[in-house]
């Protein structure tokens, strides 16, 4: 592959963003679903590509186009390299530039929203291995793995989904890939669409504290554009460029990251082969990008301990890893097999729909038993997460909460310090693949351990924080001040 086709695809990815935010800012049904413009750039590569422009192309007897469409076959080899490489990106800044709170406040916040958050990701898994072995893997031929694509694509998400590439070939699987990416757009969708319906239906029903039904979103904001006062920089200059350009600081933080994460899951790739790698493999099949998140973390120890000048912005973090994100998520959707989806299609919408109900039941009938107060705001952050990555659940917390002035940002956020090292891409996400193919676990007791897993947190949530919540429910204060049903 020549450096100047790895040059071109990065430039049409960039072009590709370009029109996709012309689409956002010109088309107000993209507008009115919050769609990302990687989503929709995504969408016009894979219109413009093999399987459909391409194939079109091959129907009228041009047969230039048969292998890379519009784009040719170089471009597309380069783009379904990018994800794998990206998502150590996205995942390496994680906490980079963000103080690690003390034990005491972020427990107290995130207790109940960690217990929210483990009980839909848990309950994926047990609905997605319990639907594999009852219906796929007899009925359709599928292997047990295909039960945790639910969590890896609603979850996970494009960048998962897509890095978990490698481990999906080696577990003799490779059309998984293209299925979890495939679920990750379908979660997306349904997480934004469904998201914006149950605020319709939470500020109709008085379930939300802030939001009323008389507050409406500016035709700008749904463009995705920032006007007037509520523009503000996207990072802070901590270093003076003439000595160092502040963005390339920040991308050699998030290189060290991801170099730690590569020595860390190298040694443990070592002592799994020279201890125990005759009887059960793991790391053998672990990606890079959840132990980049562990490097993230370790480097953000050693910060918070010498670095006397603030000189790590976490907004600049953001910006390189919402540029990752951006160009992950096109790349992800531009590569993806419809021919994977279309021979697995009843599959693939058995799988999507299971997710979906359980993601939706719980948010309805679970949330608000299991948080304490602002059930609502802190519930639908869980729910986007849970349907369509992190991204999904902040943009809905920020349409209901759009002030922050409910405890849902905070209690979001420091739950994400102990749920993302494990679920979501972290190390359970990883682990999952190559346990449950494993001949010495398997998926049955994989399925055990999540089911107990999911037992547990429904317990916590739901008479440990729940009864918390009843008892300031059943409060003399709380009957005589609230209005809220």
């Amino acid at each position: 592959m020549s450096p100047d086709t790895i040059g071109l695809a990065l430039l049409l990815l960039g072009v590709l963003l370009l029109v996709a935010k012309l689409v956002r800012v010109k088309w107000k049904l993209t507008q009115k679903l919050f769609l990302p413009s990687s989503i929709i750039g995504g969408g016009i590569a894979l219109l413009l590509g093999p399987d459909i422009f391409g194939r079109a192309m091959g129907l009228a007897g041009v047969d230039s186009f048969t292998e890379g469409g519009l784009f040719g076959p170089g471009v597309y080899e380069v783009w379904s390299a990018l994800p794998g490489l990206l998502i150590s990106v996205v995942f390496a800044g994680l906490f980079l530039g963000k103080p690690l709170p003390r034990f005491k406040d972020a427990a107290r916040l995130a207790g109940p929203q960690l217990a929210f958050g483990l009980t839909l990701s848990t309950g994926q898994y047990v609905i997605g291995l319990l639907l594999a072995l009852l219906v796929l893997v007899p009925v359709f031929n599928l292997p047990a793995l295909t039960g945790a694509l639910i969590e890896i694509g609603f979850v996970g998400g494009h960048g998962t989904a897509a890095g978990l590439g490698d481990t999906f070939e080696q577990a003799g699987f490779p059309e998984g890939q293209d299925l979890a990416v495939g679920m990750a757009t379908v979660g997306l969708l349904a997480g934004i669409l469904l998201g914006i319906a149950l605020i319709n239906w939470g500020v109709r029903r008085r379930k939300t504290v802030v939001l009323d039904s008389k507050a409406e979103i500016s035709d700008a904001e749904q463009a995705g554009l920032l006007v007037g006062e509520k523009r503000g920089p996207g990072a802070m200059l901590t270093v003076h460029p003439s000595s160092l350009d502040p963005l390339a600081l920040h991308f050699g933080l998030i290189a060290i990251a991801v170099l730690i994460g590569q020595v860390i899951l190298s040694g443990m790739q070592a002592l799994e082969q020279a201890l125990w790698a005759d009887t059960i493999e793991i790391f053998a099949y672990v990606p890079l990008f959840p132990l980049a998140m562990i490097g993230g973390i370790l480097l953000q120890v050693l910060i918070d301990r010498f670095d006397k000048n603030a000189i790590v912005d976490s907004m600049m973090i953001e910006r390189v890893q919402g540029f990752s994100l951006d160009m992950l998520i096109i790349s992800a959707m531009a590569t993806l097999s419809l021919q994977v989806l279309a021979a697995n299609l009843l599959p693939f919408l058995l799988l999507s729909a299971a997710g979906i109900l359980w993601v939706v039941g719980a948010f309805l009938f679970l949330a608000p038993r299991m948080m304490p107060s602002h059930w609502f705001e802190r519930g639908i952050g869980d729910f986007g997460q849970s349907l369509g990555v992190t991204a999904t659940g902040l943009v809905l917390m920020r349409i209901v909460d759009p002030e922050l002035k409910t405890p849902a940002y905070p209690a979001f956020g420091y739950k994400q310090l102990v749920f993302e090292p494990f679920f979501g891409g972290g190390l359970v996400t990883a682990a999952a693949i190559p346990l449950i193919i494993s001949p010495h676990v398997g998926a049955v007791p994989f399925l055990v351990i999540m089911a107990v897993g999911l037992a547990a947190s429904l317990y916590t949530g739901l008479f440990v924080f729940g009864r918390k919540r009843r008892a300031a429910d059943d409060s003399p204060a709380h009957q005589g001040a609230s209005t809220q049903p």
